[in-house]
């Protein structure tokens, strides 16, 4: 949530940086509502004041046996009308809130100008991509039976996917190796989260009431599936104060994840790279304002280091304003190389959203300089996704005859095994 402060002060300011992700908010809107909401208050707090009299009025003059009939009538009458304006009054917070739980953030100034992913810069590559003496084929082909869409759709339908075998071992091992280098490595405390949360919590990290329609939601209107760990590793601190000693938090979870994609229809339909249910290594890290850009550069260097651990080429990219997630001030994507696609494709998002999240969920530290109760930073990223790390691994160690290697820092997990074998489509 941004301040509302900034929302009312400076509507200027957000209407320019609103344009540079290419949107805009109806802010002449909000500040009408914020009148009507100082009018109200104003008379709230008079009928208040009114009433105290009246109550003070009202004890003297039984205190001396005076007749009190005027008074205790229009104490009813002060109290019928403030009743009413109570309740206009919460009815005008109440849309106020809506209208700034619908505000994305803004953009950092550094993040480039541009209406939509063409415009993204990319900052850097690393690795050379594979010069195969074949046409290498896509992670589709090269699944075979292993890798089943077909008995995926009768089970649940479409954009699902059954793995079995060595395919299903090996996307196991992807998600342990991950979770061990963060832990061990870069000293993220892992957390098993729940799968199942509330509505409140959607609301605090932004998935709600923005994005409803990706939700799956279940039988129970308060209950929903996750749709990534981000949502439950960045609540961990919702309505507490964190003591300065404690930061930063480094957390670090896998986690199954559930979308519906409703805005991506017809896009990426050919095996497993878009899923309505896959697999994730979720990065969090929660932080006191000033070392957020530090912690998003290294949070990225993080996810970094899976990619070259795999050995596979990748590139990063600063994502242009009209790219941006809602609740992003800045974000970097990882893309890695796909051979079978011919082109780099999405493999991880790390995003800073400074203090946005943190106000939505009252997560706040207590500033050791001042004893102040002050907004957190939160900070996620994807370290990284499993389903497209395995098309990755698939497609860049693929071999002329189908079989595929596995990458040195997974064969310890993979029990013996070095090589998939064979299996054609």
């Amino acid at each position: 949530m941004l301040d509302p402060k900034i929302l009312r002060t400076q509507p200027q300011l957000v209407a320019a940086a609103l344009a540079k992700r290419h949107t805009s908010l109806d802010l002449p809107a909000y500040a009408e509502l914020e009148r009507q909401r100082l009018s109200m208050q104003q008379r709230v707090e008079s009928l208040q004041a009114e009433r105290n009299s009246l109550a003070r009025e009202i004890g003297e003059k039984k205190s001396r046996g005076e007749d009190a009939t005027e008074a205790l009538a229009r104490a009813g009458e002060v109290n019928t009308q403030l009743d009413a304006h109570e309740s206009e009054f919460s009815g005008l917070r109440r849309a106020m809130l809506d209208f700034e739980l619908l505000a994305p953030n803004l953009p950092d100034a550094s993040v480039p100008d541009g209406a939509d992913e063409t415009a993204n810069q990319v900052l850097r590559h690393w690795g050379e991509p594979r010069q195969f003496d074949f046409p290498p084929r896509d992670h589709l082909e090269l699944g075979g039976e292993r890798m089943d869409g077909e008995t995926a759709a009768k089970l649940s339908g479409s954009r699902f996917t059954l793995l079995t075998g060595e395919l299903a071992r090996l996307q196991r091992a992807l998600a342990q190796w991950m979770l061990d280098i963060q832990v061990e490595q870069h000293d993220y405390k892992e957390v098993y989260v729940p799968y199942l949360v509330n509505r409140e919590v959607l609301v605090g990290s932004g998935q709600l009431p923005k994005f409803a329609e990706d939700l799956y939601h279940t039988t129970d209107p308060e209950m929903v599936l996750v749709p990534t760990a981000e949502v439950s590793l960045a609540n961990l601190v919702r309505d507490s104060i964190v003591e300065a000693d404690q930061l930063p938090m480094r957390l670090v979870a896998h986690t199954p994840c559930f979308r519906r994609e409703a805005g991506s229809y017809g896009k990426d339909t050919r095996g497993m790279f878009r899923q309505h249910q896959f697999e994730k290594v979720e990065l969090v890290q929660i932080t006191s304002p000033n070392r957020s850009w530090e912690a998003l550069e290294e949070m990225t260097a993080h996810a970094e280091a899976i990619l070259k651990a795999l050995k596979l080429p990748y590139r990063c990219v600063a994502l242009c304003g009209g790219d941006l997630g809602f609740s992003a001030a800045k974000t970097y994507d990882l893309e890695v190389w796909l051979p079978g696609q011919n082109a780099y494709r999405e493999i991880s998002s790390i995003s800073n959203c400074l203090d946005f999240q943190a106000r939505r969920m009252l997560a706040r530290w207590r500033n050791p300089d001042t004893r102040k109760a002050e907004y957190l930073h939160t900070l996620n990223g994807s370290g990284l996704a499993v389903g497209r790390c395995l098309i990755a691994v698939l497609e860049n160690y693929q071999h002329e005859d189908g079989s595929v290697d596995i990458p040195e820092v997974l064969k310890p997990y993979m029990r013996g095994t070095t090589r998939l074998i064979a299996a054609l489509r």
